[in-house]
């Protein structure tokens, strides 16, 4: 299975050279992208790897290309490097912009992919922040940051060094991994336990503490009251301050590392509000007279900035267990693999690891083991579970020369196979690639929260402040009091957290959900696009049939049996390469018939063939070819017109002389066609197949299936035109299809749908993967779609309305009318359920099917 970059065969988009981790030819590749100041201020020089040139000319269409470039001085292109030397102005040049211009030119500049874990972000503020330095280095066409997997996506050209990549992002305050250090299942394990365990260790202590000093905040429990005021509020202070500095330490560390950069985010707010409500407490501990003097009460709020550090630190460790469970399925795909593999060396069988296994070793799989690697069957015959790979529970029989997949587990017999993938060639370590890919990606839908939690930290700070200000003025004699509370429960309140997991939550489960049930889903975007579609084409062969001609109907004739009209066109179809020959040597193999000797075999060209079987002759062909040689067929010229009728073409055969029976024969529509696409229409998508079949056929096979809307007639070359009209008429369109022809269609779709059970090039050329070739995965695909599409909206509502409605409750709103002053306790309380609660909702696509 290949999962190359979809953007090498997609419409306009042509650049490839994606790779999982840093590439060590970066390093080696310096030269080829190596930037260099120029002798003018603000003027710099790159050198970029560009693909499918040929000749002179091609050199001046790049050159062109490159020049039309804003903030491009000059360009020069090697046609023996195949490099471009560019000047260019550094205050205005968009790399992206070259990219594109080269793309459009009809060349490509080398462009890598490199997956990074960045740790230290909190919030969709942080996300913003990280993207902004990764885009800073020159060189980066595009980077995307996910907050919930805490990975970040870097499209940069090919040379421009790791190094450089991670520097901008530890700049900013940031620690930063590439795959290439460290596996990717030790990062998650390593990284995902130990903040665990930290939280919990935190929060717990924090809590503790809070409850301890919230009683003895309280003068009118009698042991308490006993206490003199000023030892009372000298013991709070010495349980309240390692929650403070301990405990609390990384929301200071998190709002230094931002601010000396003149920036802000969640820890930022918690941090002020937390030090405003323990330094208060510490004045009015030590310096109690200096705030009588001023007209303030000298009271603690102690217990209050304890219990907000613990309440937020609960809510992250709940978040980061939750935020465990959204990858779920990467962890239960890679738990599926075998650990070891039985195989034959030096004619001996030995039982290795897994990883020793390499191409062309015989592998032997014993009942209720799994399949170590993907292989083809050479020795024996089995049925496997295949549901790891497909969906589908129904065990699938396995003979010699039927291809296996790697962690598929075997039911029955024992079986041979040779290895031919191995390692992160395997379809399991594909599906794998592919489902961290699209986890890792950002739907369109995301970037109105990521515009809003960008300007979100400094408006919630200057709400705060001018909360504080009004407070003062008009809070009469408890003005301070009053103001100090609001204050601090504004800053706490707030929650751009639920905004920057709102998305990426919902994706991570959505599309490890899809991979569970066999729909490998590419991209975050794809998947939000999905939801959108309103049209959708079917290609027929392989989509909707089976994609291999079958033997419908034996209508014998003139005293011939059933079993000897298969013997006798089987015992001559054997000789003959025709693909409806093979359907009728399939059917004959089916009733376990012995073939004869065949003599004198002759193709008669465009009419059929003749041949000898056990002294008897034998011919085969059209109704023509009977005519022809006066064979009397009219008492069956009903019988074949209904079968013509019926989209089956009809094979005539003659012994002996006299007419022998009729064999129909057709690519068979799949059982579950008819129920998908009543299903599709169901969910509001028009449904139009798409067949290179004359009209008459193709109608024939629709009404089969209940298609009232046929593309007929398409040539391989125009399926992609067909796509283009229907676009240009205003629908979105997408396109299911398995063969190396559909790959144009599926690239030009809004949405292309590959069956799995198709070529490398088609799943390649597409956006959702289905690993079955059971149409109902289509179904399931949309359904899918929409029902990620529902949670995510459902998140960035509840987001946005907890912020919206609970700031000006929290700013005191509605004291002057009901008295009702939200507590900064309650308001931590709040903030930690609200990203509590967006993780959990975005859990739910874990349970219930995928169905309509």
């Amino acid at each position: 299975m290949n999962n190359g970059n979809r953007q090498n065969v997609k419409k306009s988009a042509p650049h490839k050279g994606k790779v999982e981790g840093d590439n060590m030819a970066m390093e080696n590749g310096k030269e080829q992208n190596e930037r260099k100041p120029d002798t003018h201020k603000g003027k710099m020089e790159i050198r970029l790897p560009v693909e499918g040139m040929t000749c002179a000319s091609c050199v001046l269409k790049v050159e062109k290309a490159l020049k039309s470039v804003e903030g491009v001085k000059k360009a020069n292109v090697n046609l023996a490097t195949e490099q471009a030397t560019v000047d260019y102005d550094l205050e205005k040049l968009d790399v992206s912009e070259l990219d594109k211009a080269v793309g459009n030119a009809g060349y490509k500049i080398a462009i890598d992919e490199t997956i990074l874990q960045i740790k230290g972000m909190t919030c969709a503020s942080c996300v913003a922040r990280v993207e902004k330095a990764l885009k800073s280095v020159k060189g980066v066409v595009s980077a995307n940051v996910n907050l919930a997997t805490e990975k970040a996506t870097v499209r940069h050209i090919a040379g421009v060094s790791l190094e450089e990549i991670k520097k901008a992002v530890k700049a900013e305050g940031y620690d930063v991994i590439s795959k290439e250090e460290v596996k990717e299942a030790q990062l998650a394990q390593i990284s995902k336990e130990k903040e665990i365990k930290t939280l919990k260790t935190k929060f717990v202590f924090s809590l503790v503490i809070g409850i301890i000093i919230f009683l003895g905040s309280m003068d009118f429990i009698p042991f308490v009251t006993e206490i003199p005021r000023n030892v009372r509020y000298f013991i709070l202070f010495l349980l309240a301050t390692p929650v403070q500095f301990w405990a609390g330490w990384q929301f200071y560390k998190g709002a230094y590392i931002v601010g000396r950069h003149g920036s802000t985010n969640m820890d930022t707010l918690i941090a002020i509000g937390t030090s405003a409500a323990y330094l208060f407490s510490v004045v009015a501990t030590f310096f109690p007279e200096a705030l009588r003097g001023r007209g303030i009460e000298p009271v603690v709020f102690y217990d209050t900035a304890v219990l907000i550090i613990g309440l937020i630190l609960l809510g992250r460790y709940l978040e980061a267990r939750a935020k465990g469970r959204t990858s779920d399925a990467i962890k239960k795909l890679i738990g599926l693999q075998a650990k070891t593999a039985t195989v034959v060396r030096d004619g001996k069988e030995q039982a290795i690891p897994i990883e020793q296994v390499e191409v062309g070793d015989n592998v032997i799989v014993k009942p209720g083991e799994k399949v170590p690697v993907d292989g083809a069957v050479i020795e024996g015959r089995s049925s496997i579970d295949e549901s790891m790979v497909t969906g589908e529970s129904m065990p699938v029989s396995k003979k010699v020369g039927d291809e296996v997949v790697g962690a598929t587990i075997n039911k029955t017999g024992s079986f041979t196979f040779k290895a031919n993938k191995v390692g992160e060639d395997t379809v399991l370590s594909q599906i794998v690639k592919l489902v961290q890919e699209a986890q890792g990606s950002k739907a369109p839908i995301q970037r109105m929260a990521d515009v809003v939690a960008s300007y979100f930290v400094p408006v919630v700070l200057a709400i705060a402040v001018l909360t504080f200000v009004l407070w003062m003025i008009f809070g009469g004699e408890q003005a301070f009091t009053l103001a100090l509370v609001t204050f601090i429960a504004v800053l706490i309140i707030a929650c751009p957290c639920a905004l920057g997991l709102a998305t990426p939550t919902a994706i991570m489960v959505g599309t490890g959900k899809g991979a569970e049930s066999g729909i490998l889903v590419k991209s975050g975007s794809s998947l939000e696009l999905a939801n959108k579609l309103n049209s959708i084409i079917m290609d027929k062969t392989g989509t909707l049939t089976m994609g291999k001609p079958e033997v419908t109907d034996v209508i014998t004739g003139n005293g011939t049996d059933e079993q000897e009209l298969l013997l006798l066109a089987g015992s001559v179809e054997k000789r003959s390469e025709h693909p409806l020959a093979q359907a009728i040597v399939d059917k004959a193999k089916l009733t376990n018939i012995e073939f004869g000797e065949v003599k004198d075999f002759e193709a008669l060209t465009g009419k059929g063939v003749r041949a000898s079987v056990a002294e008897r002759t034998v011919v085969i062909g059209k109704i023509d070819l009977m005519k022809e040689l006066k064979i009397d067929v009219s008492k069956y010229t009903d019988q074949i017109k209904k079968l013509t009728n019926e989209a089956k073409t009809t094979v005539l055969v003659a012994v002996d002389g006299s007419f022998g029976g009729v064999i129909a024969i057709a690519d068979a529509v799949k059982p579950d066609s008819r129920a998908s696409v009543e299903q599709l229409r169901d969910l509001g998508l028009e449904v139009i197949m798409m067949t290179g079949d004359n009209q008459a056929t193709a109608e024939a096979i629709a009404s089969q299936i209940g298609i009232e809307n046929v593309m007929a007639e398409v040539l391989p070359e125009d399926k992609a035109l067909k796509v283009k009209e229907l676009q240009e008429s205003g629908k979105l369109v997408g396109m299911v299809g398995d063969g190396i022809n559909d790959a144009p269609a599926l690239a030009q779709a809004d949405i292309g749908i590959a069956i799995g059970t198709g070529t490398d090039v088609a799943i390649e050329a597409s956006d959702i993967t289905l690993m079955s070739g059971d149409p109902t995965g289509v179904v399931k695909a949309i359904s899918l779609s929409q029902k990620t599409m529902r949670i995510i909206k459902q998140n960035l509502f509840w987001a946005f309305f907890y912020n919206v409605a609970l700031i000006p409750v929290a700013a005191g709103l509605l004291y002057p009318f009901f008295g009702i002053l939200l507590s900064p306790v309650l308001a931590a309380g709040a903030m930690a359920t609200s990203s509590v609660t967006v993780v959990t909702n975005s859990l739910r696509l874990r349970r219930g099917k995928l169905t309509t």
